[in-house]
């Protein structure tokens, strides 16, 4: 069992200080009975030696817009700016009532949540509570997902709460568990089985073996495709691929058996699917996870982190496709992110791109470490059109191409076709590469050899930022020298040749070779 230490006391900042101290001057003012408690996240967090943004102030017996109203009333009395709020209501419960009111506001340079304390009850086809009361400390902490965000701070006393007598115990012992039997909370609100998955990867936790029984439960997972939307869901995979431990997630996942419902592929696939899919997606993930933390890869921003780890997630799927519903073939990366987790099309199209380019980078890498010319044609990734512009300008101008000139072309488009996402490309190609393959080798310090050589020969041909390259001629112009009766695509084959040659040769044609050309016209 994992041993967390927790602080004693909770520090509060001076800024923090100075917010409590106010709130608790104000409602002592309008309403004395009244106490004030932070709630949740900012105590666990506390209670770990960690910062927390998050203040979630709980407001007993008291709405939030009424608290925000009396707030300002007590502000404009001292002299003091108002407090600018807003106020988020969700929707009515089956009796009309309002089921959850939300204040945000902005205090002294910090964005600060107020809700009141409350007890809700559920009904079996929806997350959503269909009744919701005014609630003591401890029914609220009762209500809460995990027993280790349902401690509170007291405002008032300064002093932390543990209504369920569980969370500080929990929080020291490294354990995920559910302030209500597990099966309880899970079928009112099946999202926290997700958010119990996130939080015990997050913070290195495990799941309470109760947990882990209803989480794996069939009915279950029956609740969680009935209650929950497929955004609240890929909402949660999202916080979970950008965590600190995104394997972890994806292990708990399939343990649970969770992850072919979060991961849904559609009804018909090609190829169909191997029984260990779900395994080889998480050594993939793994993989990738390990190699991009290797010290030296450079900076990855989060957003680069992230589609990383999707592409080497859903590596397996990569050349699945399905028939969508005007009969076109589409690739099965793009039924997981745009149906399945309903995430942006730009995911869906960002990882499918990576996908694309790594057969690509896979068959220039040995020439990029080594920096000759030998590339051979491989119709099934790269089509016929470079190697046929290259061809064609080697026979039409007599010229010598330079030794590297076909690895800085063939690379050069496939860097303007992937742009900035080329490192992410690069890497996950690497988690195909293998000893009988490529003789590349398969251990994270030889990939990480090989994507620093490789890098380096790109920036060395100049190709880093080759997308940003301008046409030599402009469309325009070639449609008036040429003046051809179809001009699409006798522009394009042409704008094609002058981008290969512009590539070929970074810095225009050698002066033997213009000379030679100068004679033969003579």
């Amino acid at each position: 069992m994992t041993t967390v230490e927790l602080r004693e006391r909770i520090h509060v900042t001076e800024n923090e200080q100075q917010i409590f101290d106010l709130l608790v001057r104000a409602v002592t003012n309008f309403s004395p009975e009244t106490k004030l408690r932070v709630a949740g996240g900012w105590v666990r967090d506390k209670l770990l030696g960690k910062e927390s943004n998050d203040i979630d102030i709980a407001i007993e017996k008291m709405l939030a817009n009424k608290f925000l109203k009396k707030l300002n009333k007590y502000l404009l009395s001292q002299g003091k700016d108002k407090v600018q709020g807003h106020v988020i209501k969700s929707k009515p419960t089956n009796n009309g009532q309002q089921s959850l009111e939300t204040v945000k506001m902005h205090i002294y340079n910090h964005s600060i949540d107020l809700v009141h304390l409350r007890s809700e009850k559920y009904e079996e086809n929806s997350r959503h509570p269909v009744n919701v009361e005014f609630g003591t400390p401890e029914k609220d902490a009762y209500r809460r997902d995990l027993t280790m965000n349902s401690l509170f701070y007291n405002l008032h006393t300064g002093l932390v709460e543990d209504f369920t007598g569980r969370g500080i115990n929990d929080l020291k012992c490294g354990r995920i568990a559910t302030p209500l039997p597990a099966r309880v909370s899970f079928m009112d609100d099946p999202l926290r089985v997700l958010r119990a998955i996130r939080f015990g990867a997050r913070f290195g936790f495990t799941l309470d073996e109760e947990v882990k029984e209803a989480a794996s439960s069939e009915e279950l997972k029956v609740a969680l495709a009935v209650k929950i939307s497929k955004e609240r869901i890929g909402n949660e995979i999202d916080l979970m691929i950008s965590g600190n431990d995104p394997v972890q997630a994806v292990t708990y996942l399939l343990d649970l058996k969770l992850f072919g419902l979060v991961f849904a592929l559609p009804s018909s696939s090609e190829p169909a699917p191997s029984d260990n899919c779900g395994s080889q997606c998480r050594t993939y993930m793994e993989a990738m996870w390990n190699l991009i933390q290797t010290p030296g890869l450079g900076n990855f921003s989060a957003e680069q982190r992230r589609h990383a780890l999707y592409a080497a997630l859903l590596l397996p799927f990569r050349k699945m496709v399905y028939n969508n519903n005007k009969g076109k073939l589409v690739p099965v990366v793009n039924y997981i992110f745009k149906e399945s987790m309903k995430r942006k099309s730009k995911d869906a199209e960002t990882v499918v791109n990576i996908h694309r380019a790594m057969g690509r980078f896979l068959s220039l890498i040995l020439h990029l470490q080594l920096k000759n010319n030998d590339v051979s044609q491989d119709k099934g990734e790269w089509g016929t059109d470079v190697f046929d512009s290259l061809e064609y300008i080697s026979r039409k101008g007599r010229l010598e191409l330079p030794a590297t000139s076909k690895t800085r072309v063939l690379a050069g488009f496939l860097l303007r076709d992937i742009k900035d996402l080329w490192r992410v490309a690069l890497l996950a190609s690497l988690l195909l590469c293998t000893d009988d393959d490529m003789n590349l080798g398969s251990q994270l310090d030889k990939k990480r050899e090989i994507y620093l050589t490789v890098h380096d020969t790109i920036r060395e041909l100049r190709l880093d930022t080759i997308w940003d390259l301008k046409p030599l001629v402009a469309g325009s112009d070639i449609i008036k020298a040429l003046q051809p009766r179809d001009s699409g695509p006798e522009i394009s084959k042409w704008q094609h040749r002058l981008l290969t040659w512009q590539l070929a040769y970074p810095k225009g044609m050698p002066l033997r070779q213009k000379s030679a050309k100068r004679t033969k016209v003579a």
